[in-house]
């Protein structure tokens, strides 16, 4: 069961910080960090473009597993 929980635990630590970045890289009210890679064209043009909205599948993909590693962690640490 250790091996399992180090696997949760480095791949938490990996969900984080990809979860951290992807959140930074999202348009806020003034602009973001996406703006860098073709967000600002698309707003300009009126219309949510597809790094959006990639941007958005990619964030919540990852925020899921992040949930999922979460509880994973607590049931090995529970039941193990």
């Amino acid at each position: 069961m250790s091996v399992l929980l180090i696997v949760c635990e480095v791949l938490l630590v990996i969900t984080s910080f990809l979860l951290i970045l992807s959140i930074l890289l999202h348009k806020g009210r003034g602009g973001g960090i996406s703006d860098m890679f073709g967000g600002g064209i698309s707003t300009s043009m009126r219309s949510s473009g597809v790094a959006a909205r990639n941007l958005n599948r990619i964030t919540v993909i990852v925020a899921l597993t992040w949930a999922v590693v979460v509880i994973l962690i607590g049931l090995i640490t529970k039941f193990g």
